[in-house]
């Protein structure tokens, strides 16, 4: 692995590489099964859950289609390498999924030119058997091939993912709708989901509003920033939309992901995954992160000469000093890792770990959860 900047790692190695993307497929399932357990506690309701799970299942058909860019690193010349962040993250770097979705641009077109899979196979076979000779080169155009077929699928995590409306329920006058998006944030090279709960006053319901659902929709990709607190989100959306009323938001960081091999993150994780000592494929932790802001009530206030409009008062934690700060009524930490990481954070139990919930995760697909 050669060093490119203080906080960016280039793989230049087959082995590592392959490495690399099968630790996050494997993190990936455990993952979805948490939230799995998250539901069967309450703590997630059902359209939480599928909403998650998508985002989830996008995320890893982008970390598949890497794989196949990525998968001769070091074999090929020309295979390019994967950048990733080591120090903040863990995950790609944000232009690699910008350059992924320009790539997703023009796949149809590659595709096109590119012999099928079986004519590649059937090369190799030829290669291997005439020549008695490695098909390298066929290898790798049989990854590219693979490659532009993922991205010629659909439904990938891309940098940005627009929002959705959901319909949930009318009361009265008011339509609930459940809006969901989703941003690869740039600042920390992490995958960043939201849920916004919105009760909407408006003549038309939202999702079919010519006019205003491609204004929301702007607005809140031009909002998705991990740098602004949910309250800033909020009470912007509720100010730019008077029949749309932010009634819950949340905010769920993917990330980061320790490993004592791939990450040279600082802090009591690094040196709990050191002393854990774990076999490859479990030497890893991942940090899931919850923001949840609710309004608590609502009022009317002065618009114009005469008009009031309707504005939400959104709750913070009055018990904590940190509520202002964090602008959200309450943040919910949680940490996911293998069998072997988890018994050496028992033993040494470093500080500020008690209120972080953790789950153990096994490869028989168990999942344990500690408080």
């Amino acid at each position: 692995m050669a060093n490119l900047s203080q906080d960016y790692l280039k793989l230049e190695d087959t082995l590592i590489t392959r490495r690399y993307f099968s630790k996050f497929e494997k993190i990936i399932q455990h993952m979805t099964r948490v939230a799995g357990t998250m539901e069967v506690e309450g703590s997630l309701g059902r359209r939480d859950i599928t909403v998650i799970a998508r985002y989830l299942a996008g995320l890893n058909l982008t970390f598949r289609a890497l794989a196949h860019k990525y998968h001769f690193s070091g074999r090929f010349a020309h295979a390019g390498q994967l950048t990733f962040d080591r120090v903040e993250s863990g995950f790609p770097v944000y232009q690699e999924l910008l350059e992924m979705a320009n790539d997703a641009l023009q796949a149809n077109g590659h595709l096109k030119m590119m012999p099928s899979v079986e004519a590649l196979k059937d090369q190799m076979v030829c290669t291997i058997v005439g020549d008695q000779e490695i098909p390298t080169k066929l290898q790798y155009a049989l990854s590219q091939r693979l490659y532009y077929q993922e991205l010629a699928k659909g439904g990938l995590f891309w940098a940005r993912n627009d929002p959705h409306a959901v319909w949930i329920e009318n009361r009265g006058d008011r339509r609930y709708f459940q809006i969901h998006w989703a941003v690869y944030d740039s600042q920390v090279n992490l995958p960043t989901i939201y849920i916004m709960d919105v009760a909407d006053t408006g003549r038309i319901g939202l999702p079919k509003d010519e006019r205003r659902w491609p204004e929301v929709q702007g607005h809140l990709m031009a909002q998705a920033v991990g740098g602004l607190k949910l309250l800033t989100i909020a009470r912007g959306f509720d100010e730019d939309f008077d029949d749309l009323h932010p009634v819950r938001l949340r905010r769920f960081h993917i990330g980061p992901m320790y490993s004592n091999a791939f990450t040279r993150q600082v802090g009591p994780l690094r040196e709990v995954l050191k002393a854990a000592n774990s076999p490859v494929g479990d030497d890893w932790a991942m940090v899931w992160t919850e923001e949840d802001l609710v309004a608590d009530s609502a009022e009317r206030v002065k618009s114009g000469w005469f008009g009031t409009v309707e504005r939400q008062i959104f709750a913070l934690d009055p018990f904590s000093i940190a509520g202002a700060d964090t602008g959200a009524t309450r943040m919910k930490r949680s940490l996911i890792m293998p069998e072997r990481p988890f018994q050496a954070l028992a033993e040494r139990n470093p500080p500020g770990f008690a209120d972080v919930r953790k789950f153990v995760v096994s490869d028989r697909g168990c999942v344990l959860s500690y408080k």
